[in-house]
């Protein structure tokens, strides 16, 4: 719990964020970019306890650094006065574990009235200028000067350049939302998850729509398009009406076309969600954002997530014994791949449920073959680079706003080469490289999944679990601003799989927490109940609306909760693989 916060504002705090200590998946509102927290000043900050120690002092100061209010005015008060006058905190955040230690620096101290205090703890990870959260491992030491002032109270003398904040502390302060472009070549909104003040209350529609206007975090950045266009501004702060709609005034907006405007609309629609129920009134330079509807709510919106989802008609397949069989009966599937033609080692189904790619035993090596379900499927050419290799991945699916298109194939050679498989006029296959190295300076590649928006993959490399987003140039694809997240302590991931589009969930080598969900950030690690999961865990699968399933040595289990005990798939068969469509 903060200390040296005032009440009112812990009050307050505690009305935003009930519930968000453990920053839940499904995430609250509210953002507000870092250079507009602190606006609202509060007279009753609460001063630190009188003739407490150095160590304390620090310690406190750590604490009361998550309170963002009168410009971190509650850490403030554990600064001299010419710190506070000359203390201007980076925009990034450290975020450090809550086991942190507050110690005497090793060296003599020989001024009874100056103190070197050192802090010492884990990073969690960064809370960037953009507002999104950048999981890190690593030892976080900070030395600061304290000092006796002439009433006999401690103070710093140099607070960080960055502000260090403990985890609780962050969360209880911090909550997350979700704001949202668009893929890059279609309709589908991806959410950006950025982590903003939950206090002041007031003007968080308006941050969040500031936001937007702002475009996505670093990471996102050329992997997804904003409908607002450039030059497009708030004319004015969002407002709250006498008859209860928020005002969302734009301007440089009014030249777009109605389908673009439609776009803009379901941005601040979807990403107002979870920071008001009030009806919206969206305005274009005070008129009506689209013609012919000035008010909104979400139920006014058209699915945007429909291509991300698999079809409810598919209930997913599993590889057993060098066939697939359907996950819906265990039976074998119609055509080559069902009844043994092929000597399949993994597959994979497209969202659709129309196509399949699989993975082949051929000799001492793997080759890709890809056709129309329960028909036969063509092999791709892997007689030069960059299909050669003696593994493949297990295949993923990239989905195309067409719908004449069965999208993209991607899978993993050798380990070190990224490869997407795309349709020709001639209705064939051909190989293209994937930029991808970043992600093999860290290691071999054994899982790679494409999310089902086509915005970022899922690895698991070396044994960790990474995550890149999928960069689209006129001839050319990159993996960009990878970064490993956190899966347990000392723990080695084994596979992975989208939960939904912003979080995953993972099979690991650990015995006590075989499966865990981590959001698509790394910000916490939730482990499931690991009751009649028999490690090690081989192979998962999930899907936005679906029961996960797990293969173990005994089987296949489902389940859908973290607290939820793992259930026996109907139709189990020992060695099986399971995969959803993606």
């Amino acid at each position: 719990m903060l200390r040296g916060v005032a009440g009112a504002a812990l009050a307050m705090a505690a009305v935003v964020t009930a519930g968000c200590a453990t920053v839940v998946e499904e995430s609250q509102p509210v953002a507000v970019p870092r250079g507009e927290l602190g606006q609202t000043t509060n007279p009753d900050l609460q001063k630190p306890e009188k003739d407490i120690d150095a160590l304390t002092v620090v310690r406190d100061f750590v604490h009361a650094s998550a309170a963002p209010l009168s410009n971190n005015g509650a850490a403030r008060l554990y600064l001299t006065e010419g710190a506070d006058k000359n203390w201007h905190p980076d925009n990034i955040m450290n975020i450090i574990d809550d086991q942190f230690n507050t110690v005497y620096a090793p060296e003599t101290q020989t001024d009874p009235n100056q103190v070197e205090v050192v802090i010492h703890g884990q990073t969690v990870g960064t809370l960037n200028s953009d507002s999104a959260f950048i999981a890190s491992k690593g030892s976080y030491n900070q030395s600061v000067t304290v000092q006796k002032q002439p009433d006999g109270q401690w103070r710093i003398v140099n607070p960080p350049p960055k502000m260090v904040l403990a985890y609780s502390d962050f969360t209880m302060n911090y909550v997350r939302v979700p704001v949202y472009f668009f893929a890059a070549d279609s309709n589908t909104v991806v959410p950006d998850l950025r982590y903003v003040a939950g206090v002041p209350q007031s003007g968080l529609a308006d941050r969040v729509v500031r936001l937007l206007l702002d475009g996505p975090s670093d990471q996102l950045r050329g992997a997804v398009r904003n409908a607002l266009p450039e030059g497009a501004n708030a004319d004015g702060p969002v407002t709250a009406t006498g008859d209860g709609a928020l005002v969302v005034p734009l301007t440089g907006v009014s030249g777009q076309p109605p389908d673009i405007k439609r776009l803009i609309a379901a941005q601040i629609v979807l990403s107002l969600q979870t920071v008001t129920p009030n009806r919206l009134r969206l305005l274009s330079d005070g008129s009506p954002l689209v013609d012919g509807q000035s008010e909104w709510l979400p139920s006014d919106l058209p699915s945007y997530t429909g291509m991300a989802s698999p079809s409810a008609d598919q209930p997913g397949l599993m590889v057993v014994n060098d066939r697939i069989r359907s996950l819906g009966d265990g039976e074998p599937i119609a055509g080559p791949a069902g009844q043994g033609v092929y000597h399949v080692k993994s597959a994979a189904q497209s969202l659709d449920g129309r196509q399949l790619a699989i993975v082949e035993q051929d000799g001492n090596r793997e080759r890709l073959r890809i056709g129309a379900f329960g028909r036969d499927a063509l092999t791709v050419e892997t007689s030069t680079d960059p299909l050669a290799g003696s593994t493949m991945t297990r295949p993923t699916w990239r989905p195309t706003a067409s719908t004449d298109s069965t999208g993209e194939v991607w899978t993993v050679v050798g380990g070190v080469n990224v490869v997407r498989v795309l349709r020709t006029s001639d209705l064939g296959w051909v190989p293209q490289a994937v930029n991808a190295g970043d992600v093999v300076a860290n290691g071999s590649i054994t899982v790679l999944r494409l999310s089902r928006d086509g915005a970022r993959v899922a690895m698991v490399v070396n044994g960790q679990l990474m995550v890149a987003s999928v960069v689209r140039s006129q001839d050319a694809v990159q993996l960009r601003g990878s970064r490993i997240l956190p899966v347990g302590s000392d723990a080695q991931a084994v596979d992975v799989d989208w939960l939904s589009q912003d979080s995953l969930v993972v099979a690991t080598q650990s015995s006590s927490q075989p499966v865990v969900k981590v959001p698509v950030d790394g910000l916490r690690v939730d482990p499931f109940n690991s009751s009649n999961l028999t490690p090690r865990v081989s192979s998962i699968t999930a899907a936005p609306g679906r029961p996960i399933v797990v293969a173990d040595s005994g089987g296949l289990w489902t389940a859908s909760d973290l607290g939820e005990v793992w259930r026996p798939q109907a139709h189990t068969f020992p060695g099986a693989d399971p995969f959803y469509p993606g």
